[in-house]
């Protein structure tokens, strides 16, 4: 049996493509359909790692949830993870495969097609209907010939599609109207309509905008969504730090957040909303500084004193603030690190900051696993690595481990410690530590609300996607 199946493409990036697939994937699985989310290829340093083994982009992981499954590569066969001077780290079904170029990569184009296609026929022989994302804009035609991700595969597997616009951007007559004249005749032909994202007041006074458009492209519109403030998913990449809420300050928790190029994960910093983002040094004192996860270490600590960071960080420290460092931001603690395999770059060895008494070396197996955790206080919570770096500590230096690893049952005591706990210094390996409000109170002395239920999120999500869309029956999903 072959899977029923829509696949969302978008006027450009950042239009809403993973937030309109997760509230698909929401709303059939509130309606008891058997779904599954798709997306061939994607580009971010924004991963999770697999129960069963393997990364995928954050986004899929949200969509899977959203299903009620648990995430597997099958779900984001390619993952490209930007590594700096034009190339990637290439993630094939969850196992990273090699380091390439963008022109070398798609070299390699008809061979990763087949891995797609595959991956494809796995999921729509398993679910009964498969929500497929796009990239980007689906009509960059100069990639038109190279294309895994947008309607090269739609007209391959012969998808319906639908298009999302973000009208927050404005152009969104021009972005849509131009999106649809310029499709082949096969595009065309599968192409459903379009939906408009993140309206901002009266829906009602853009009746007229949607008559327009479905008379200029000859097509049905299936909503004008507004924007959902109360609604947070996790984000597909860094670019979703720009649109996220911010809030004041807590008494003596004034923080810092170092926005390395290469930064990855930023999903472990949901909670702490009041956080500067900085890219080179503030004014004033700050009572904590993070060094978050990274996909170029030693290029971000490169990047650290470059800009004037590193020096700050360290004058920060003497003045008695504490450092966080989370995996790579964890690895550049220490004295130096080590690349002898030229994993990451073409340095071999680095000088780290000097706050920990430790050093690491980056080893080319890449720790992938979810892990369940215990806090030298008693807080359980779950986390998960994805690290290639070994970091050892000086058997002299009297530390205590950031937490503890614990099987299902068992106590943190006897569990292998990751990370330390040194005076005003914090490391560990351990991602979505800090998406634990009971492990933010112990590390920053405050309190603070524990977010909604991720299922609380999506259920609101089905309900905002059912009520302002229209003509879903046409959609054919359920």
């Amino acid at each position: 049996m072959t899977a029923r199946t829509l696949f969302i493409g978008g006027t450009s990036s950042n239009a809403g493509k993973s937030w309109m697939a997760t509230a698909i994937c929401a709303w059939l699985r509130r309606k008891g359909v058997s779904v599954a989310p798709f997306k061939a290829q994607n580009m971010s340093n924004n991963s999770y790692p697999c129960q069963a083994g393997g990364e995928i982009g954050r986004a899929q992981v949200a969509q899977a949830e959203a299903c009620g499954l648990e995430p597997e590569p099958a779900m984001n066969p390619i993952l490209l993870k930007p590594s700096g001077a034009g190339t990637s780290q290439v993630v094939v079904n969850g196992r990273v495969w090699k380091t390439l170029s963008a022109r070398d990569y798609y070299a390699h184009a008809d061979q990763l097609r087949e891995t797609v296609l595959e991956a494809y026929a796995n999921l729509s022989r398993r679910f009964d209907a498969i929500v497929i994302e796009g990239a980007g804009s689906v009509t960059e035609l100069n990639l038109r010939h190279h294309d895994l991700v947008n309607l090269g595969l739609v007209t391959r597997i012969r998808a319906p599609w639908l298009l999302v616009a973000d009208i927050e951007r404005g152009g969104v007559f021009g972005s849509v109207i131009g999106t649809t004249h310029l499709l082949s005749p096969d595009e065309r032909a599968l192409f459903q309509g379009f939906a408009i994202n993140k309206f901002r007041g009266d829906v009602s006074l853009f009746d007229d905008g949607v008559r327009i458009l479905e008379e200029r492209t000859a097509s049905r519109c299936f909503g004008v969504f507004p924007y959902a403030d109360d609604i947070v998913l996790d984000a597909e990449d860094s670019l979703a730090l720009k649109t996220r809420p911010t809030t004041p300050a807590p008494p003596g928790a004034r923080l810092a957040i170092a926005h390395f190029p290469h930064l990855s994960n930023a999903t472990d910093f949901r909670l702490l909303t009041w956080a500067d983002w900085i890219t080179s040094p503030p004014d004033g004192r700050y009572d904590f500084i993070i060094l978050p996860g990274t996909k170029s270490t030693i290029a971000d600590l490169a990047w650290l004193r470059g800009v004037g960071l590193a020096d700050w960080i360290v004058e920060q420290y003497r003045g008695g603030a504490t450092v966080v460092g989370i995996c790579g931001g964890y690895q550049m603690l220490g004295r130096t690190i080590h690349d002898p395999g030229r994993m990451e770059s073409a340095i071999a060895e680095a000088k780290g900051l000097g706050l920990v008494e430790a050093v690491t070396v980056l080893a080319r197996d890449k720790r992938t696993e979810v892990v369940s955790a215990m806090t030298p206080g008693g807080i359980r919570f779950g986390g998960y690595q994805i690290h290639l770096g070994v970091t050892t500590l000086d058997r002299r230096e009297r530390v205590v481990p950031f937490a503890r690893l614990v099987s299902r049952g068992e106590g943190g005591d006897g569990g292998i410690a990751d990370g330390v706990r040194a005076p005003r210094v914090v490391g560990t390996y351990l991602h979505g530590a800090f998406e634990h409000a009971d492990v933010c109170a112990e590390i920053f002395g405050i309190d603070l609300p524990s977010p909604d239920s991720k299922a609380g999120q999506y259920h609101r999500l089905a309900s905002w996607f059912e009520e302002h869309g229209r003509n879903l029956g046409q959609l054919g999903l359920d």
